[in-house]
């Protein structure tokens, strides 16, 4: 969620990133993906503290572990994803454009 709150401010501020709406549509697609599913496994509630995980004694780390260890990789390779998209919609416009 943090890289699609970055995307989107870039995105706003710098109009000539053609290629960045469609990170942002992964990224934000992603995220509510995420949230869907954390509410289905009861990872998140609607009471405080909202993260189930944080209820319980040392969850903070269970947390930020989990995060570390399988969101930033997700993150990473969504945005590989999008480079090479981004990339091959590239290649493409310049074979058009050399017609």
């Amino acid at each position: 969620m943090a890289e699609a709150v970055a995307v989107t401010v870039i995105r706003k501020t710098n109009p000539g990133a053609k290629n960045l709406p469609a990170l942002e549509k992964m990224l934000w697609g992603g995220t509510l993906m995420l949230i869907v599913d954390h509410i289905i496994s009861g990872e998140l509630t609607w009471r405080f503290p909202f993260f189930t995980a944080l209820g319980q004694t040392g969850g903070w780390d269970v947390m930020w572990h989990e995060m570390l260890a399988v969101g930033v990789p997700m993150a990473i390779a969504v945005t590989a994803a999008w480079a090479v998209y981004a990339l091959l919609k590239s290649r493409k416009s310049v074979k058009y454009q050399t017609k």
